[in-house]
C-alpha cells in the first residue's frame, strides 16, 4: 500500500456503520513501560513492557431518529462491549486491511455552539488485543441465502496464538430473518473438506459479535467466512474481518 490520504476510512461499531457520519477516526495502541533501572544499568534507564491497551476515538455529524442512526445506536451501545473494526482505506475488496478489537463504548459527547453542524464524539477502550487483520466480507453485499465467502491464505495459528473474528450485522430485512455466520479453515484453496473453527450466534437484528479460538495450534493456512440465512425474503448486509494474533 502506497502513501495514503485519508478519504475512505470505513468504521464499524457493533451494528453501526459510522462511515457516513464520521470525519475523524483515530486508532491507538500502547504498552506500558515499567521502570527496572538499577545500579547495574550503567547509567541508562531500563524498562520492561507492562500491560498493553488500545483505544478508538471518533467524531463526526450527529443524526438521530432511527435505530441505525449514530445517536440511537451510540446511546444503545453506551457502556457496552462489542466489536469495532476500522479499515483505513475503504472496504471495497476482500483482503483489504482491517484493524479490529473488542472494545467498551466508554464515552459519548454531542452538541456545539449555535449555527454549527451538530457533532458527536466518542471513545472506545479495547478489552481484547488489537488485531491487524483482513476484511473477509464486504459490507455492501446483500445476502439472501446460504453461501461462502472468498478464501484467503492468512497463515497458520501457532500454539498460544489465536484466530480472531469480528462480525458486524448492519442491516436486516424480511420476516423472521436469521443469519448464522461461521469461520472455516482448510489446508489449501479448494476447501474440499473445510473445518469450522468458530460460529457466531444467530443474528436477527443489527449488532456485532467477536470471537477467538482457544489458543490451540491450527495448521490450516486458508480461511473464509460462510453463512446460513433463513426466513421469509430475508436480506442481510454485514461486514466480517479475520486476523491472527
Amino acid at each position: 500500500m502506497s502513501k495514503t490520504v485519508l478519504l475512505n476510512v470505513r468504521a464499524f461499531a457493533s451494528g453501526l456503520d459510522l462511515t457516513s457520519n464520521s470525519n475523524k477516526i483515530e486508532l491507538s495502541s500502547e504498552v506500558e513501560t515499567k521502570p527496572t533501572t538499577n545500579y547495574g544499568s550503567g547509567g541508562w534507564a531500563e524498562v520492561v513492557g507492562g500491560l498493553a491497551s488500545s483505544q478508538i476515538s471518533g467524531e463526526g455529524q450527529w443524526e438521530a431518529g432511527d435505530p441505525t442512526a449514530v445517536d440511537d445506536a451510540s446511546w444503545a451501545q453506551f457502556g457496552g462491549v462489542g466489536p469495532w473494526t476500522i479499515c483505513p482505506d475503504r472496504a471495497s475488496s476482500v483482503g483489504d486491511l482491517a484493524y479490529f478489537t473488542k472494545a467498551l463504548r466508554a464515552d459519548y459527547k454531542l452538541g456545539e455552539a449555535v449555527g454549527e453542524v451538530a457533532p458527536w464524539t466518542s471513545t472506545a477502550k479495547g478489552s481484547w488485543p488489537l488485531v491487524r487483520g483482513t476484511l473477509m466480507h464486504l459490507p455492501g453485499l446483500p445476502r439472501t441465502a446460504a453461501g461462502v465467502g472468498t478464501g484467503l491464505q492468512l497463515g497458520d495459528v501457532t500454539a498460544g496464538a489465536r484466530l480472531y473474528a469480528a462480525l458486524h450485522v448492519l442491516s436486516v430485512a424480511g420476516a423472521t430473518p436469521s443469519l448464522t455466520a461461521r469461520v472455516e479453515s482448510a489446508p489449501d484453496n479448494t476447501f474440499a473438506a473445510p473445518t469450522t473453527r468458530a460460529t457466531f450466534a444467530p443474528a436477527s437484528e443489527p449488532g456485532g459479535q467477536i470471537l477467538r479460538t482457544d489458543g490451540t495450534a491450527i495448521t490450516d493456512t486458508w480461511w473464509r467466512v460462510a453463512w446460513e440465512v433463513t426466513g421469509t425474503t430475508p436480506s442481510f448486509l454485514f461486514a466480517a474481518a479475520l486476523g491472527i494474533g
